[in-house]
């Protein structure tokens, strides 16, 4: 990559950032900004917008061991990207950062975020079309009505460990732990272990010395999830994507589900956070939701414009030289989404207060071919489990100030650690026994689709026990919290 000369800035010279601020605190080699960092850990958002002011919709960045980036900021220019894959790759084989050694793929903690994967983010043309429409089947097998009755099971049963307390932390106790359950269940997954692998797929978002570690462990537990299912087929994603007409290997359905694993658990709880700490800290928000101008989905929205779960997608490769943003970009370089950026690019939000609710064009799932493909469960999950949560508790109120609550980030995302709130107790209402998940779809012949496994089947049956009993052990451990 080579670092744009000083004619591209577009800032005029009133809006260079003055010394101390985050984006002279990053400065890196060849006077790129690093992307990781206290800067960047503290104020993602007043970081992009430096970056904005200095470079213009395009800017050079530094990833973890000062790893060489073009950091895309404007709305326009995300879509651009994210719409030209025969110009900008999904295959990081693209990327000159391999061939010159400037990293080192057996230590460097980026490589389970950027590194070449047998999956659908990974390929291009018709390869990204057999593997997509594999994980495209395997998710819409599942009826919407279905799932939400599912996700409204878990609810109860999570609400139910804290609403007589009158007061619980959100985060830890209920929008970590329900796209947990959730996804657990449409995966295929039976294994007690579950929890620690979502904390291990969490971690790989971190970019820590401990990511290679955690990335080995989520595709350890995967790989023992594609051998049972390929000796017991059930009514689940992994069996669906082992059934699929495309033909994936099983190395290829083992890192498909960690693609599902981890786009779906981090961003889904991300976003139900983000949610209810607008709901317990934003009057207009909450007056709005209450008062009936807003739909709770609607609400979901216009958190998407304004906190993405995702904040930077990694990534997208240059096939050839070519300008963007005003700035010279190499072939081989490598290109990040900046998703939460593009969202308020004044370009199309002159005014970041007037709400947008109304409106899906923002970018928190990406666009073009690649765009997520399992949004409408993310969305299904947090609306249903926050509707339940309100409808439960609607007197749910913070319990700390507001500028007492902290974050969590990274180069990809921002978390919110604890949301702490208060509400008159209330007793449960839920039962221990975790609902069974949809039928089948019909047949395009009309007739329900046979299950790959009877309920006759003695492994079949076995398996809502397990659950049922990991799922106990579950509940009441957060009962004693």
């Amino acid at each position: 990559m080579t670092v744009p000369p000083t004619e591209h800035a577009t800032a005029q010279p009133g809006a260079v950032p003055p010394p101390g601020c985050p984006a002279h605190i990053g400065d890196g080699p060849g006077g790129a900004t690093r992307l990781y960092g206290p800067a960047a850990a503290t104020d993602p958002m007043g970081l992009y917008e430096e970056l904005r002011a200095a470079h213009g919709p395009v800017a050079p960045v530094l990833l973890d061991g000062d790893v060489r980036a073009w950091l895309v900021l404007g709305y326009l220019e995300n879509r651009d990207v994210a719409s030209r894959p025969t110009q900008f790759s999904r295959d990081p084989r693209v990327w000159h950062g391999w061939r010159s050694g400037e990293i080192d793929p057996a230590t460097s903690p980026l490589v389970p975020m950027i590194g070449w994967r047998p999956d659908c983010v990974c390929a291009d043309g018709e390869e990204h079309q057999r593997l997509r429409g594999a994980v495209t089947a395997g998710l819409s097998q599942f009826d919407h009505r279905g799932v939400r009755r599912l996700i409204t099971r878990f609810a109860h049963q999570l609400i139910d460990t804290f609403c007589e307390s009158g007061e619980a932390e959100l985060v830890e106790r209920f929008t970590e732990h329900l796209p947990m359950l959730t996804l657990i269940h449409l995966l295929g997954m039976s294994d007690e272990s579950a929890p620690e692998l979502v904390r291990a797929a969490r971690d790989l978002f971190k970019a820590t010395e401990t990511s290679l570690a955690s990335n080995a462990y989520v595709l350890e537990c995967l790989e023992r999830l594609v051998v049972e299912k390929r000796a017991d087929p059930g009514h689940d994603i992994a069996s669906a994507l082992m059934a699929h007409p495309a033909g994936l290997t099983d190395e290829e359905v083992q890192h498909h589900l960690r693609l599902i694993l981890l786009a779906g658990y981090e961003t889904t709880a991300n976003l139900m956070s983000n949610v209810m700490r607008m709901v317990v800290t934003d009057p207009r928000f909450r007056g709005s939701l209450a008062g009936g101008q807003m739909t709770l989905p609607e609400a979901v929205e216009q958190v998407l414009w304004d906190e993405p779960p995702l904040m930077v997608c990694p990534g997208r490769w240059a096939n050839g030289d070519t300008t963007l943003g005003g700035q010279q970009i190499k072939a081989g370089d490598m290109l990040l989404l900046g998703l939460a950026a593009g969202n308020v690019d004044q370009a199309i939000r002159p005014d970041a207060d007037t709400p947008v609710h109304h409106n899906r064009a923002h970018l928190s799932f990406s666009a073009g071919t690649h765009e997520c493909p399992g949004q409408d469960i993310g969305r299904i999950i947090a609306d249903a489990g926050i509707d339940i949560l309100l409808t439960r508790l609607p007197d749910i109120a913070l319990a700390i100030p507001e500028e007492d609550l902290s974050w969590r980030s990274s180069t990809w995302a921002r978390h919110l650690t604890a949301l702490p709130v208060t509400f008159a107790p209330r007793p449960p209402q839920a039962d221990d026994v975790p609902a069974p998940l949809p039928a089948p779809p019909a047949r395009s012949d009309g007739r329900p689709a046979a299950s790959p496994a009877s309920a006759t089947d003695p492994g079949t049956a076995a398996r809502p026990e397990r659950r049922a009993s990991w799922l106990t052990r579950v509940l009441r451990f957060l009962r004693r919290k």
